[in-house]
């Protein structure tokens, strides 16, 4: 579908952009990656006053250098892909900070509308933002925003289509710097021409003064002798400022913000810290903020094993209540496979997945999860990974496939190939129904508990060895800390479903046939040839019954299948009939750690390549099976 109108949301990374997103979209997203690029994509439609509206969330980034691939891509797309309105989501707390991004977007001569977002937050405060004042000095609209709350999100489309219909503005700049900068910013200007880079010639001459490479790269094809003027007038304002020139430009910058914030901003006195602020010094302290943190990681376990348990037993009953009772092979086959498939598949899906992503959703909404980066930060270190890595790693209890691709915001190379190799080991929902829905439920959630201790301990040990032995250091790293805020009930169940929606389109079909395949196998006795020619491992050296041989194969497809093919497998859903309380929790340790799914393999040859994704695999597989087998031999003189 063509778009009449293409807007495109730019701002700071936890700025409430991705919720002016989903509020604008709903759930019509298309999510990939940015041409050769390893940065996410969003983008939706938006039918508003008869117009077809293509929105386009760009990474969060706090400038327009090329410090990164996100950086890049923002302003790439926002100078040559030409959209008809960049919508600045604008963080009304930090005023200041967010300015210093609106100030060099303007600079770069875009049609602007600012949403002045948290509004709600700055009323808490007592903190007064002059929004008619601002937009008269910037000479753009700008709308006040609560985006959980949807509150002011279709002012800005409206904004955004009365600013595309106009002429475009005259290029005024809205920031004047010193006169020694401005002077040097026009003699370079005269030099360039708008085709040097597809920029606008004032701020390729700004980039130029503050060294950008990729400016520079661009522009030397074209105007090398504009290279050369860049420099000599870039070192005559470090000469007159003693300081570099991009310090120079930037504190410019900056003093600006501050004198716009100056005139738009009114501070009134609260009496007493805001409930958000107390918990905020709760989480953060040094002590109880680890004791909330792992109070809620327990809490949110606990809770997922008993309702888990509890759903899977009353749609096991349901289901059951009208069990015909076949004899016959295609009646067994449609039963036991199709049908037993789909009631345990739907229980493993609504009774542990689905949960587990409306949590997810809402620690992320609520700005919880920055603050667990920020604890986990020091242990992180030891590690040698930072605490920036802890949020993909969090991500991976949902699933590994988006923790791998969210390793993407480690700054090296080095950082990245551990915190994926990591996240890897860090059990996914799939593998937490495992855990949960087999040893949780049949020999308790104490030693689900302690299967997850020794993982954690595993993760610990190997980021070590990584850290010791990879060339290279871990490097330091400043995170900002959003507020605390009220998450939007709608915001999360729409990031819950398009976390979900994939399992039941792929998923589920796949278990079920899976399902099938395997009763067939049992039917016709072709799965004892498979587990036999597994034997050695499965039961000589893992101590399990001969059918799980399989398993672990199929498994590789999706881990969550696991469980539900077990119970095809063994031919009842009551797994301590066949299998000993050792066995369950051996089989539960060597899904946890070998191979992950199909999917996880795929997205780490796609993020690190097939050398460095099938090493990673190999030594899951053998500590899976080395582990596992240690297991059994130490478990059974105490079980």
């Amino acid at each position: 579908m063509k778009a009449d109108l293409i807007l495109a949301l730019a701002g700071n990374a936890n700025v409430g952009k991705s919720s002016i997103f989903n509020q604008l979209t709903g759930l019509g997203q298309i999510i990939g990656n940015w041409p050769g690029k390893t940065v996410e994509k969003a983008e939706g439609m938006l039918f508003h006053d008869n117009k077809h509206i293509k929105i386009i969330d760009l990474p969060g980034i706090y400038s327009l250098s090329t410090y990164s691939q996100e950086e890049i891509i923002s302003r790439e797309y926002i100078a040559l892909k030409h959209p008809d309105v960049v919508v600045n989501v604008v963080d009304a707390t930090a005023l200041e900070r967010n300015l210093f991004f609106t100030l060099q977007l303007l600079e770069m001569g875009s049609p602007l509308v600012i949403a002045l977002n948290l509004v709600d937050i700055t009323k808490k405060k007592g903190i007064t933002i002059d929004e008619k004042k601002l937009s008269k000095i910037l000479n753009t609209p700008v709308i006040p925003t609560v985006a959980t709350k949807g509150l002011g999100v279709h002012e800005i489309v409206d904004a955004a289509i009365q600013l595309a219909s106009k002429p475009p503005a005259e290029d005024t700049p809205v920031i004047r710097y010193g006169p020694e900068v401005e002077t040097r910013i026009e003699k370079l200007q005269r030099i360039l021409t708008k085709d040097a880079t597809g920029y606008p010639p004032r701020w390729t001459a700004i980039k130029l003064l503050e060294g950008d490479s990729e400016i520079i790269k661009q522009v030397n094809e074209k105007k090398p002798d504009a290279i050369v003027a860049a420099r000599i007038l870039a070192s005559e304002i470090s000469e007159i400022h003693k300081e570099s020139c991009p310090t120079v430009i930037a504190s410019e910058r900056y003093a600006a913000a501050a004198r716009i914030v100056k005139e738009v901003r009114t501070f009134k006195e609260t009496e007493k810290p805001s409930l958000g602020e107390r918990i905020d010094a709760l989480s953060m302290h040094g002590l109880l903020g680890y004791v909330l943190m792992f109070t809620i990681m327990l809490s949110i376990l606990l809770f997922m094993s008993f309702f888990g348990a509890w759903f899977s037993e009353t749609i096991e009953n349901l289901f059951e209540s009208v069990n015909p009772g076949f004899t016959s092979f295609w009646g067994d086959l449609f039963w036991n496979g199709g049908v037993v498939g789909l009631y345990a598949t739907l229980a493993v899906a609504f009774g542990f997945i689905l949960p587990f992503y409306l949590i997810l959703g809402f620690l992320e909404d609520s700005g919880y999860l920055p603050k667990v980066a920020y604890l986990m930060d020091r242990p992180c270190h030891t590690m040698g990974l930072h605490g920036k890595a802890c949020i993909p790693l969090l991500l991976a209890f949902g699933c590994n496939v988006p923790a791998c691709v969210g390793c993407r915001i480690m700054e090296t190379k080095r950082d990245r190939f551990i915190a994926i190799f990591l996240s890897t080991l860090v059990p996914c929902s799939a593998r937490t129904v495992v855990i949960l829905g087999l040893v949780g439920a049949y020999v308790g959630v104490h030693w689900a508990l302690l299967l997850y201790v020794f993982d954690f301990l595993l993760i610990f040990l190997i980021g070590r060895l990584l850290n010791r032995f990879l060339p290279g250091t871990s490097i330091g790293i400043i995170m900002e800390m959003p507020p605390y805020r009220l998450p939007s009930a709608k915001v999360v169940l729409k990031q819950a479903w398009n976390r979900f929606k994939p399992f039941l389109l792929t998923a589920l079909p796949l278990i079920v046939l899976g399902s099938v395949i395997i009763e067939a196998m049992r039917l016709t006795n072709v799965l004892i040839l498979v587990s036999d020619a597994l034997s050695p491992v499965t039961v000589l050296w893992l101590g399990l019954p001969a059918f799980t041989g399989f398993l672990f194969i199929f498994g590789i497809l999706r881990k969550e299948a696991a469980l539900v093919l077990l119970m095809t497998a063994a031919g009842t859903t009551d797994i301590s009939s066949v299998m000993s309380p050792v066995q369950m929790i051996v089989f539960a340790l060597v899904i946890m750690i070998y191979v992950p799914c199909v999917a996880t393999i795929a997205a780490l040859i796609r993020e690190i390549g097939w050398k460095r994704a099938g090493l990673i695999t190999f030594i899951e597989i053998g500590l899976a099976i080395l582990i596992g087998g240690l297991a059994f031999r130490i478990l059974s003189f105490f079980i």
